[in-house]
């Protein structure tokens, strides 16, 4: 039976007011009698606890552990457990501890806010283990006893010698006489690991989870959410029975009131509107509608870009008679929800044939002809196709982790290792990013090259990915390489594509190039010699979404987006602004079948797979309603259609919001699928 719940607050508990919300109503529903104890383990110090519990839909807790285990409160009898703090003072001296870090001119003090008696906390960037063991050796020489905790590739705090989350949580289940098999903990980041590994304790991973935490829990079992932040934690809970259900929030309204003045400025509004009734029906419709699109795309070989039947195809055309890498695992990953034998069975042959395609060498097949099973490499005007790659290992662990087909897992393996192997050998400067070539990627006929922001944020994902399916098959040691290797890619994409006139870092030619002060989303792709200061919308969004920028940098890059309507005339735009003629950017090839003019296709036309993704990104940031009226629209564009209605179309003008392209577009129908469900909890 659990009787103790430790879990982390910010980016564990907090982060979604939605979610924790459901949190506190699902803790609220239980009865009395029946809940474990709860207790909050967070690096801020007790004030900011409690300011937060204030603020936000947290329950109160019956204890608190703050300042990254250096202190116990006990809100049952409103004091600090005094015997705990007691066990903190040998070979401690805060004055002695600052005396020494401000010897090292790269590390800067934190403000006074984080500080306490127990902890004393600064800032030091990306730094590895070397450099981690020297600072503490100048500690030690220094006569001091302490524990250095260091997450996010940024915060360091250092401890009494005994001093970080398992520690303390250690002792108060002792002195509470409670067993670690009754606990359960939570987290999201490097500093909570230490919960993870008191001995016995049962844990629950949020999906937004830093791949530092995933490396320091790889051999230690553990329930790996498939939701973030605290709907994580509710699912985990799910998992080991604290909880048969989890309270339905649709009916609260979330108040935009939560949020940052940022955010509340851009949208102008406490809250949007809810859907109608007839609204919602609507929605409903063009739910079914996109099930019967996405079934159109069935072939023996896995599913086709856009219907087969429901398309004519001549010239240059032709090649989308095949299983596309990229849009058959986009398909599959957006649609791995739906409970259909048949839709089912087309995911895993979808997989099947681009993994038995894959070349000696490890290159994932751009797409593979239905016609005749033949494998094209090269893709449009004879260029690889990068995350044909990437997108395969992503949509792999996905299929996998959902269906728990372990035996296509152990059958494939080592065609999985063998694409990591192609993919990192594009990694030609050992600087843990990888190169693409002009028109590499997804945007083929679009001059984009090098370190590529929509790339990156896939290599960062896809080798959290591969590390995770090493994890399954038992690789402990691959696990972890991945993994860490995993964190340098998402510190290295955090300081190359988010300039700041703060960052000092930075030292290559294009890094100096930089005139843009602190920007407010990633830009869209850094070379040798430049960059391209645009902002690339899907990048982004998946970068939210795949947690490569914090929750705060997020919301900055929604605000942007926003505020700039890239969800105009229909969500989403892919890129804002568009590449006119005469920009530097432009390429003459633009022109070619009048593909990238302006608004049109690569160059700021609207995608409604992409909108698929915006609208997963504004809900996992806590809109639920604003992301609800844009699934409404979203559905609208995909009506629209062509000849007929609900053609699902491949793309939209980007100013006329005129549906353009295929018909039956297999990822547009799954990425509303996949829109659509993540309002089910």
């Amino acid at each position: 039976m659990i009787k103790l719940l430790s879990f982390d607050l910010d980016g564990t508990l907090t982060g979604n007011p939605d979610s924790t919300l459901r949190f506190k109503l699902t803790w609220e529903n239980l009865e009395p009698s029946e809940r474990p104890l709860l207790c909050y383990n967070s690096g801020r110090l007790l004030k900011s606890v409690k300011d937060l519990i204030e603020e936000s839909d947290l329950p109160e807790p019956d204890f608190c552990i703050s300042g990254v285990g250096t202190l116990i409160y006990d809100f049952r009898n409103g004091g600090v457990v005094k015997e705990f703090s007691g066990t903190l003072t040998t070979g401690w001296d805060i004055g002695k501890v600052q005396q020494t870090v401000r010897q090292f001119s790269d590390i800067e003090e934190q403000p006074k806010k984080f500080q306490d008696e127990f902890k004393s906390s600064w800032y030091l960037y990306d730094a590895g283990p070397d450099r981690l063991n020297e600072i503490k050796s100048a500690l030690q020489a220094a006569g001091l006893k302490v524990s250095l905790v260091y997450s996010s590739s940024r915060d360091l705090d250092i401890l009494p010698q005994y001093a970080n989350k398992g520690n303390a949580l250690k002792w108060l289940i002792d002195s509470l006489s409670i067993s670690p098999e009754d606990v359960i903990v939570g987290g999201d980041t490097g500093n909570d690991s230490s919960m993870f590994q008191v001995a016995g304790v049962k844990g629950i991973v949020v999906e937004n989870a830093q791949p530092e935490l995933y490396a320091a829990t790889v051999k230690i079992p553990t329930y790996i959410a498939k939701q973030t932040i605290a709907d994580g934690i509710l699912e985990g809970l799910m998992h080991y029975g604290v909880i048969t259900s989890i309270a339905d929030t649709s009916r609260h309204d979330i108040g935009h009131k939560r949020f940052a003045p940022s955010i509340r400025a851009v949208l102008r509004s406490e809250t949007f509107t809810g859907l109608t009734v007839e609204e919602i029906g609507f929605v409903e419709t063009a739910y079914g509608k996109a099930i019967e699109a996405l079934k159109k795309n069935i072939t023996p070989l896995g599913f086709s870009a856009c219907s087969l039947k429901d398309n004519s195809f001549n010239n240059t055309d032709e090649n989308y008679r095949s299983v596309w890498a990229r849009d058959g695992a986009i398909t599959v990953i957006n649609s791995l929800s739906l409970d259909d034998a048949e839709i089912s069975a087309c995911q895993r042959q979808t997989l099947v044939t681009l993994i038995e395609n894959v070349s000696a060498s490890g290159q994932v097949p751009s797409n593979v002809r239905i016609d005749d099973n033949t494998p094209d490499y090269s893709g449009v005007g004879g260029i690889c196709s990068i995350d044909s790659g990437l997108w395969l290992i992503i949509a792999v662990y996905n299929f996998i982790r959902n269906t728990r087909d372990y035996d296509f897992l152990r059958k494939y393996a080592e065609a999985v290792r063998n694409i990591m192997r192609w993919l990192w050998a594009h990694d030609s400067n050992s600087d843990y990013l990888i190169e693409i070539p002009e028109a590499g990627d997804w945007t083929d006929l679009f001059g984009r090259s090098y370190n590529v922001l929509y790339d990156e944020v896939l290599w960062y994902y896809c080798n959290l990915c591969a590390g995770r399916i090493e994890e399954l098959l038992g690789a402990y040691q691959e696990a972890s390489d991945y993994l860490r290797k995993a964190q340098i890619i998402r510190e290295t994409i955090n300081r190359k594509f988010w300039p700041s006139i703060n960052n000092d870092t930075l030292n290559s030619f294009a890094d100096q190039q930089f005139s843009l002060g602190d920007t407010q989303y990633l830009i869209a792709e850094i070379t040798p010699f430049g960059f391209d200061w645009r902002c690339d919308v899907l990048a982004n969004i998946l970068a939210g979404l795949f947690n490569v920028i914090s929750l705060e940098k997020a919301r900055t890059a929604f605000s942007f987006m926003w505020g700039v309507g890239v969800n105009e005339p229909a969500p989403v735009n892919n890129l804002y602004p568009p590449i006119t003629a005469g920009d530097p950017g432009w390429k003459q090839y633009y022109t070619v079948n009048l593909l990238n003019l302006p608004h049109h296709y690569h160059n700021g036309g609207v995608w409604p797979f992409i909108g698929g993704y915006w609208i997963q990104f504004i809900n996992g940031l806590g809109m639920r309603d604003l992301a609800q009226r844009e699934l409404y629209r979203l559905a609208r564009i995909n009506e629209a259609g062509i000849k007929e209605e609900w053609e699902f179309n491949e793309w939209m003008h980007g100013k006329t919001g005129r549906p353009m392209g295929k018909a039956f577009q297999a990822w547009s129908a799954a990425g509303f699928i996949s829109a659509y469900d993540c309002f089910k909890i």
